[in-house]
Parts: C-alpha cells; sequence; structure tokens
C-alpha cells in the first residue's frame, strides 16, 4: 500500500466534494432535491437506514451498529423506531434531549461515538450533504434567509419546511455585505466534522466554580469591545459555544447529570422552542439532536429533586441495558482484544466463551417461571434451543424484568483480568482455565462488590467451568469421532437399517448368517438415550428421520448424518461413550505406544487444522479432557 497515493485519494475526494454557490443556486438544487433541507434528527435517521436494515423473528436490525454494538438489538430498535424515527417525521419528541440510561461500561459512549462518526461519513455523501451560509459561525441553513411572510410559499414550492431564524451575524451581514439582497448571499457546502467543530460537538462536565456557560452559548470577545462599542454587537461576540457549532448535527453531553444546574436551564428552551439564549441577543435558533448519557443512580437522584421536573419532562429516557447474550459477549471481548497491542496472544477457542457465561450469568434475574433456571435462561437468551421451551416462553422471560441487564459484572472488569493475566504470566496462548481463574483471583480484589455477590460470583464461575469441561469433551469428542468416521458412518447405517425394518413393521436380515431378525431396539435406544429421546417419543424421532432421508431420495442426494443435528450429536455421542476409554488411555498415558501417539496426532491435527487451536492448547485440551474422564 502506498500510504501518499491513498492520502491523496482522499484530499481528491474531498476537493471535489467543495461547492460554493448562492443562495439562488442553492434553490434551484433545492428544486431538484429537497433532502439538503432536512432536519438534523432526519439527517440521523437517514444515516441509520442508509446502512440498510433486516428484520429477523419480527424484529428489526439495523445494520449501522453491528460492527461496533453487540447484544443490544432491543435497545437500539426501540431508540431507532421511538426516538430517531418519530423525531425524523417531526412529531414531538425531537422537541425532547435524548438521555442514554444504563450502567458503566454498556455501551452508551461507544453509541454515541457511532452517531458521530456516522454523520461525518453521511455528510460527505450525496444524500447526506450540508449547506450553510458562507461564513456564519453556527453553519446556518441558508433556508433562514426567506422572509417568514413568504415562507409559506415557498414550503410548497419546494416541500421544504423552514424553522428558525437568521443568527445575529448574518442578520448583520445581509445588511451591511450584501444590502438586504438575499440572492446573492453565499452558500456552500460544509462537511460536518467534530474535529473541525461543525455540526458536532462535544461538552463535558468539569469544576462548576471554574466552567463557565459560555463553553455552551459563546462569549463577549472583549478585546473587540472598544472597536465595535457594544456588547450586543455580533462582532464582538464569540459564537464558538458546543450549541453554536453543533448547530445542523449532534451535541454530545456527557455525564449530563453530573453537571451544574445553570448549565442545564439552557437546554429548556432549545428542546421546546428550538432556541436558546446567548449574550445581549434575542434567541437564536438552533437544528441539534441533543444526545445525553449517564448512569442508573445518578437519575434517580436527578428524578427525585422536584426542581428538575421542568427538564425532567423534556427528556426521552432510554435504557441500555448491559448485553444478555453469551455469543455476542464473546464478540465484545474480542473486538477489545484486537484494538490492543495484545493481539498477537492466542486465545483458544471457547475461552472468551467461558468468561462470557460468568458475566451473563451476573446479569440475569432469577425467573419465577417454573423449570427454568439461570443456565436454561441463559441459552434460550442466545437463541439456543432448549427442549420443553418455545418462543413464547422466551418473550415471556424477556418481559419478566424491565430493569434485566442493569447490573451485574461489566465488560471492563473482564478485560482487566484477562489483561493482568497475560502481561504477569506472560502468556503466548490463553485458555478457558487461565481467564477463569483471573477472574477469580481478581473477585478479591474488586471493592464493590459485597461478600454476598462474590460467594454468587464464585459461584458462577464454577457454573462457567462446568459449561467449559463440556464443550472440552464435545471438541476433543468431534476430533476423535472424525478420526473413526468409518466407524460412526457404519453405525449410522446400522441404526437407518434397524428404524426403517421397526417404522415398516419389518425384519432385518443378518449379513453374515443370512437370517431374519427383530429390529435391535437396544442398540436404537442406545443411540436416541444420548440426545434425550424419551421412550414415548422415539417412534416419532424415527419417523422423521426416515422422512428425511425420503426427501433427500426425491432430490436424488444421499442421507448423511450429518444432515441431521440431533441424529449427528447422537451418533458422534454413542461413539465417543464406545471410544471413551480408548481417549482415556489416548490423552493420559505419559509414554503411548505408536498406535496411541499416532491416534493423538490425528486428533490434534485436526483441532488446530479445523477448530483454531494452536499446537499449545491443543495439547492442553487434550490432557485436561483426558483427566476428566479419569475422574
Amino acid at each position: 500500500m502506498d500510504i501518499f497515493q491513498r492520502i491523496a485519494a482522499y484530499q481528491a475526494e474531498s476537493n471535489s466534494l467543495v461547492w460554493n454557490g448562492t443562495f439562488k443556486d442553492y434553490i434551484e438544487l433545492l428544486a431538484k432535491d429537497p433532502s439538503p433541507a432536512m432536519t438534523a434528527h432526519a439527517r440521523v435517521y437517514e444515516m441509520i437506514e442508509s446502512y440498510g436494515v433486516e428484520e429477523v423473528n419480527g424484529r428489526k436490525r439495523y445494520k449501522f451498529f453491528e460492527q461496533e454494538i453487540f447484544g443490544l438489538d432491543r435497545a437500539v430498535e426501540k431508540l431507532v423506531e421511538e426516538y430517531f424515527h418519530s423525531a425524523a417525521r417531526r412529531l414531538d419528541v425531537r422537541k425532547r434531549i435524548l438521555l442514554l440510561m444504563g450502567p458503566v461500561s454498556g455501551g452508551k459512549s461507544t453509541l454515541v461515538t457511532l452517531l458521530k462518526r456516522g454523520l461525518e461519513k453521511f455528510s460527505r455523501t450525496e444524500k447526506g450533504a450540508v449547506y450553510a451560509i458562507s461564513g456564519c459561525p453556527m453553519h446556518e441553513d441558508p433556508l433562514h434567509l426567506v422572509p417568514h411572510e413568504l415562507r409559506p410559499e415557498v414550503e410548497n414550492a419546494f416541500n421544504v419546511r423552514i424553522e428558525g431564524n437568521l443568527c445575529p451575524v448574518c442578520q448583520m451581514k445581509l445588511k451591511t455585505q450584501y444590502g438586504g439582497d438575499i440572492e446573492k448571499v453565499a452558500v456552500e457546502r460544509v462537511l460536518l466534522s467534530e474535529e473541525g467543530r461543525i455540526g458536532i460537538g462535544t461538552f463535558s462536565p468539569s469544576d462548576p466554580k471554574s466552567q463557565d456557560i459560555a463553553d455552551l452559548t459563546g462569549s463577549i470577545d472583549f478585546s473587540t469591545i472598544t472597536e465595535y462599542g457594544s456588547e450586543s454587537d455580533p462582532r464582538a461576540y464569540r459564537f464558538d459555544g458546543e450549541l453554536n457549532k453543533a448547530n445542523r448535527g449532534l451535541m454530545e453531553f456527557q455525564e449530563m447529570l453530573k453537571c451544574d444546574e445553570k448549565f442545564l436551564w439552557n437546554l429548556l428552551s432549545l428542546t421546546q422552542e428550538g432556541n436558546f439564549k446567548a449574550g445581549r441577543f434575542a434567541l437564536i435558533s438552533a437544528d441539534e439532536l441533543i444526545i445525553a448519557h449517564t448512569n442508573e443512580s445518578e437519575y434517580k437522584a436527578f428524578i427525585a429533586n422536584k426542581k428538575n421536573e421542568a427538564l425532567q419532562s423534556r427528556m426521552i429516557v432510554m435504557p441500555i441495558p448491559y448485553n444478555l447474550k453469551v455469543s455476542q459477549e464473546e464478540k465484545i471481548y474480542a473486538k477489545l482484544i484486537g484494538q490492543s497491542d495484545m493481539s498477537h496472544v492466542h486465545i483458544a477457542p471457547h475461552a472468551l466463551r467461558s468468561a462470557a457465561i460468568f458475566s451473563i450469568l451476573t446479569r440475569l434475574k432469577e425467573t419465577k417461571k417454573q423449570g427454568v433456571d439461570l443456565v436454561k435462561k441463559m441459552r434460550l437468551y442466545d437463541g439456543e434451543e432448549v427442549e420443553g421451551y418455545k418462543d413464547a416462553d422466551l418473550k415471556e422471560l424477556q418481559n419478566e424484568f424491565l430493569e434485566e441487564g442493569m447490573s451485574g459484572v461489566d465488560p471492563r472488569y473482564v478485560i482487566n483480568r484477562i489483561s493482568s493475566a497475560l502481561i504477569k504470566q506472560d502468556l503466548h496462548c490463553m485458555g478457558a482455565l487461565d481467564i477463569l481463574r483471573a477472574i477469580k483471583d481478581g473477585l478479591d480484589q474488586h471493592a464493590s462488590i459485597t461478600k454476598e455477590e462474590r460467594e454468587r460470583y464464585l459461584n458462577f464461575i464454577s457454573i462457567a467451568r462446568k459449561e467449559y469441561d463440556e464443550l472440552a469433551k464435545k471438541e476433543v469428542q468431534k476430533a476423535f469421532v472424525y478420526s473413526f468416521e468409518e466407524s460412526a458412518r457404519t453405525l449410522f447405517e446400522n441404526y437407518l437399517d434397524n428404524i426403517e425394518a421397526f417404522c415398516n413393521w419389518t425384519k432385518i436380515r443378518d449379513p453374515l448368517t443370512d437370517e431374519e431378525m427383530d429390529p435391535d431396539e437396544r442398540l436404537m435406544r442406545s443411540i436416541e438415550e444420548q440426545i434425550g429421546i424419551s421412550e414415548n417419543a422415539k417412534k416419532a424421532f424415527r419417523e422423521e428421520i426416515l422422512i428425511r432421508i425420503s426427501a433427500y431420495s426425491r432430490k436424488g442426494k444421499k442421507f448423511e448424518y450429518n444432515h441431521h443435528d440431533r441424529l449427528r450429536e447422537a451418533i458422534e455421542k454413542k461413539l465417543f461413550t464406545d471410544l471413551k476409554d480408548i481417549v482415556k488411555i489416548t490423552t493420559s498415558t505419559k509414554t503411548p505406544d505408536e498406535n496411541q501417539l499416532k491416534r493423538i496426532n490425528e486428533v490434534s491435527k485436526r483441532l488446530i487444522d479445523e477448530h483454531g487451536y494452536c499446537p499449545v492448547c491443543a495439547n492442553e485440551l487434550l490432557r485436561y479432557v483426558g483427566s476428566l474422564l479419569n475422574r
């Protein structure tokens, strides 16, 4: 890659986006496409939509969030539909501050950062183009130049809506520079940029004694007072507050409820009327989305204070809980590790899953639904099939606790423990047991958890360990079964012969003696019991397999045992059970013979080539599973 060539290409692309013209040119542009006149809220929604939306199980999934936000599909859908979509259609929710409320490290800041970066990119596209009056410190909408009396006609003619008034700077320039000739006012295309303070602002509270309201609304430029003679002259005022600079886009209000009250009063008028007070000027119009975030305890303290009722009524509170899906939690850890300088360390398969199981268990609440423990609930939430439970049961569980996911272990704690173990032990490969041990060791240093919570968490670590034990055994089981693939195929063919005879009320013929025999019920049940098929359900299961065989046959295809997930699992488990003694001997023998060594190498190679293990963790897995089977 030629870095300078790429930089030159990027600069050329940016230069191609430059547009300068007059207000007359801008009006001609709007006649072809009114989208540049959209509101800030509509721009955010259109940006999200532009990445694509898909419907999965009746729920909308927005692809814009997929690369960074994991396991928050329900929260994101609610956020987009109930706030952004409604606000984009000019419903009253656009006159509200969007407050993301949730536990630490739950994804609130990541979500806001995504929106900011997304807006920057969207403003570089044709659909997301933003045009402003040239030289305006607030990148003002050129349509504000249209006199109020003429606005209804312009709105009907160009299919636009005009809201707001010219800022003090543009009012003065229109009189002094353009002599009131609106047609000649210069208009330019602007690219939204947080770094350039164009359409994206960020306000972070600091010491209330030293922080000034000017950080939000701008301030008087005392060096020019003597020149212009008045504090109400726009040329003697710096329109450089975050509310000024975020106009036409988005302003992030970090940790909003930590902020001194005087900073929040400005938001009352801005949210409800679309304007704010600055200096000795009339109300200044602003079209921007205010998005803030806070944690639950601060929010509860805020709403408990009666003085905050006016501001509270102007907020839309969106809960952003922790992720509650094991598979998505794995992705969070993988992303965070991938962003570090430790990405060269090999993480063994299922290591992050073990940590994720622990984390999710700490966040789930015990259900009152009979027969559902936390492990079953965890599996249902992650989309796994749990015998005896349907989609209706899952929805019932999800609606049982509105506050589920608002507490528990945060991803940062787990990543901190993984990081600590990586650095201290100088590991080249990290397995599930290393991670669980690191998490356990860290509980003693965790200042914010009580003794009771610590006991619960230790229990969850034990459960995560048991879950990993099962995963480890299955992994070795698969590798061994494939090394004995001929045996698996023979067992499968034998099973099919027997169930066909059973379902058709016929006998089977012994290939050696040629005598007719009844189907081998003992063999069939020994396979079916591996996956919990009851005596009452065996007939239906066998008939289902025959129907599947018939369907494959009609298509001219051969039915293999791995074409049916449950049957494949049953065959593998049965064969593994039969091979257990071989596995025990092979994996635990200190000085294996030539035949045993060959089998170890075959299984190890399969683990490395097909299951993502490295030589270190493959050997550790084999030794560990050998010890489990010998217990």
